[in-house]
């Protein structure tokens, strides 16, 4: 019998590039939040994969973007910093886009990290901007191995899994079996509620939202109390998430609610509320606050 593997894989990537979408494909169920709207993760979360042969703890990283605000320069740092927590970089390139500088320079920083790098090219059920060989000489990659899949579809994952139990090294089961993430049952459920805003809300307000979780408790009935803040910058943009006679934030609560509930597998009492910050994605303080501050990365 072989030697029992385990490792840590960070995902880095351009943002839309399939992150979430591949480690819900990889653990069999929606854990992570997705959306066409770029810039959807904000955070790094472990999700944990165990077979009989291996552990991979995957780290779903922030798309690594240009920065506008503190929260963006936070993004990429917590992205980065990954690097150095990791046994396996997995870059995942989306290939319907050619490369671009911002490639480049993620290519970059991982030859300095020196970690080993797998290159998976997704979005293959769609026609390729670009091949993977174009794509490696254009970012001046050093000759690490790379493969094709589609997060979507499931078209090469058996092989991305052989491909990173190869890679990483012998070692113990890290977390007990039936444990796939270490994030709480309140930090999902946040998640879900801010992808229903991500929805439902157009143009800037999706990346001025966040999520604060006010109260999380189960009634004697069975239901789940659940009372959140969806928290924006302008008091324009409350009435904005609110809508004409409520309407918007109907929509969203439906919808988070109906997340919510098959994830708990309980009914749910979603009570939200619309609140001003100011400002609050240039507010390290607020940062903190929210969850969006990485202790190691530093301000």
């Amino acid at each position: 019998m072989s030697e029992y593997r385990s490792g840590f894989v960070g995902i880095i990537g351009r943002p839309n590039a399939g992150k979430s979408t591949l480690i819900n494909a990889l653990a069999g169920e929606k854990l992570l939040i997705v959306s066409a709207k770029p810039q959807t993760t904000r955070d790094r979360i472990r999700v944990i994969l165990t077979t009989d042969r291996v552990q991979l703890i995957f780290y779903d990283t922030p798309g690594i973007h240009k920065p506008l605000h503190k929260l963006g320069e936070q993004m990429n740092k917590t992205a980065l910093n990954t690097l150095k927590l990791v046994d396996v970089v997995l870059w995942l390139v989306d290939a319907t886009q050619p490369a671009g500088k911002g490639d480049a320079w993620v290519g970059e920083a991982l030859k300095e990290s020196r970690q080993p790098v797998l290159v998976v090219f997704n979005k293959s059920d769609l026609p390729p901007a670009v091949t993977p060989e174009e794509f490696l000489a254009r970012v001046e990659a050093p000759a690490w191995p790379w493969l094709k899949i589609s997060a979507l579809t499931g078209a090469g994952l058996d092989q991305l899994l052989a491909a990173l139990e190869a890679m990483v090294p012998p070692g113990p089961r890290y977390y007990p079996e039936e444990m796939i993430t270490d994030r709480p049952e309140s930090f999902l459920v946040s998640e879900y509620i801010r992808e229903a805003v991500l929805s439902h809300a157009e143009e800037e307000i999706p990346h001025s939202t966040a999520v604060l979780m006010e109260e999380m408790k189960e009634r004697p009935n069975g239901k789940i109390y659940i009372r959140a803040s969806i928290l924006v910058e302008k008091d324009s943009q409350k009435k904005i998430v609110i809508g004409r006679e409520g309407r918007l934030l109907k929509a969203i609560g439906q919808q988070a609610r109906a997340q919510i509930e098959a994830f708990l597998g309980q009914p749910v009492y979603l009570d939200l509320w619309v609140k001003t910050r100011k400002d609050w994605r240039n507010s390290l303080p607020a940062l903190r606050e929210f969850g969006y501050w990485d202790r190691e990365a530093g301000d």
